[in-house]
């Protein structure tokens, strides 16, 4: 196959190859093309870690972890998903191990949910941020979720991803997915509701 690049006269900078091409470079022994897709990606990684344990003090040491646990199974990789639904699918399970490690089940970040994506659920809760009553009452409402429910609410109405990028990520069905965000928001809603009527 003739190389387009060479053809044209032209070369892409790696900094604006696709994940693939710089995954198909890494399992091709080019490993120095890691630190691209870390820098790629590691502020979303972050981001997911946080609003998962609204703890900035461990966000560092598990987006350290999560790339090191990609880094040994990039070799690996298939691409039978793109990089970025893979990549979250360890976050996500990094995550889980922690949690199960240290037996935390702290909720994620009230202005995180305030300034995600669920507009619906956002429009009814009209309440000031800088509020800590009102902070503590929605904590108290988030922290009650279990992981279950908290991880899909995250990933969908924090972070936009689709549905089916969520089934693959927590590996089950589509169907569940949409069964457990609509369970997550009823119970974050009774939680809620004197503040949803007010």
């Amino acid at each position: 196959m003739v190389n387009q690049e060479v053809v044209q006269g032209t070369v892409t900078p790696l900094e604006q190859k696709s994940d693939d091409i710089l995954i198909s470079l890494f399992q091709s022994g080019e490993e120095g093309v890691f630190r691209i897709l870390v820098d790629r990606h590691k502020e979303r990684v972050r981001n997911l870690i946080y609003s998962i344990f609204s703890d900035a003090s461990v966000v560092d040491d598990i987006a350290q972890d999560v790339f090191i646990r990609t880094y040994e199974a990039l070799p690996k990789f298939r691409f039978e998903s793109s990089f970025y639904t893979w990549l979250y699918r360890i976050t996500v399970n990094k995550c889980r191990d922690e949690m199960r490690r240290k037996k935390m089940r702290k909720f994620f970040s009230l202005h995180a949910m305030l300034d995600g994506s669920n507009a619906e659920l956002q429009s009814k809760i009209r309440v000031n941020p800088e509020d800590n009553s009102t902070q503590e009452l929605i904590a108290i409402g988030l922290k009650q979720l279990p992981e279950k429910f908290r991880i899909p609410i995250i990933l969908k109405d924090i972070d936009g991803m689709t549905y089916e990028e969520i089934s693959e990520i927590m590996q089950c069905e589509i169907g569940t997915v949409k069964s457990r965000l609509s369970r997550a928001r009823t119970m974050l809603r009774n939680v809620l509701k004197p503040l949803l009527e007010s």
